[in-house]
């Protein structure tokens, strides 16, 4: 494996590694280490089995202590929000983690660098390797500022205005719909997942406790795509 500098994309992450190779593994699709006869422990997928886990504690943590008002199912519908394949993809772009990915030939060729399942599971291994390279409080600082803290500022916006001023100034023009695609919960403590459309297209998708915040998560993950 050729040698990469990785001091720009840890400038980026705000994070500086004592062991490098962790970096790399989390870098690491399978399709290049089963190209290289590697091992599947050279692969990000260990990684990101821990990272799932450490991002799920973080992030729940956060959502208990910050929001006592809240029930069980409104935590989870948030914390499903703030974790998903859509959202974490984004952060994986926006950081241009992507310019370092390690990919098979095979799985560069149908397009695996752009693939937000592949992103998304990327994030998490990257999360694993600073957890195993700086411990809890590392990860919990990159957590809070990549994907925590954007929640705050979520709460502030409009992001339905913003979406409609965005489709405004295109040149192409479509009708944005608000669709309630799920309710669950009992009545008193219900969630909703809520899809913003622009013509017929599936734009972003957001969970909410009611219909207005999940609106304004649908329409935040639509800017983001």
């Amino acid at each position: 494996m050729e040698e990469k500098d990785y001091n720009s994309l840890e400038e980026r992450l705000k994070y500086t590694f004592r062991d490098r190779s962790l970096l790399e593994t989390a870098l690491t699709h399978s399709s290049y280490s089963n190209e290289c006869l590697l091992g599947d422990h050279e692969c990000y997928e260990r990684l990101e089995f821990l990272g799932d886990a450490v991002l799920e504690l973080i992030v729940s943590e956060y959502l208990y202590k910050n929001m006592p008002d809240k029930r069980e199912g409104a935590l989870s519908g948030l914390r499903s929000q703030l974790v998903c394949e859509q959202s974490l993809s984004g952060l994986v772009r926006k950081l241009k983690i992507t310019d370092y990915l390690i990919l098979g030939k095979g799985e560069e060729g149908c397009g695996g660098r752009n693939k937000n399942s592949i992103l998304c599971d990327v994030f998490e291994s990257v999360l694993g390797a600073i957890y195993i390279d700086g411990g809890f409080e590392a990860a919990r600082i990159f957590v809070k500022r990549e994907i925590l803290d954007q929640y705050e500022e979520l709460r502030v916006r409009n992001y339905k205005s913003e979406l409609q001023e965005k489709v405004d100034m295109s040149d192409d023009k479509g009708r944005i719909d608000y669709r309630v695609l799920e309710e669950s919960g009992p009545d008193h403590d219900k969630v909703f997942k809520v899809g913003v459309y622009i013509g017929n297209e599936l734009k972003g998708i957001g969970v909410g406790k009611n219909k207005k915040e999940a609106q304004q998560l649908a329409a935040s993950a639509a800017l983001e795509g």
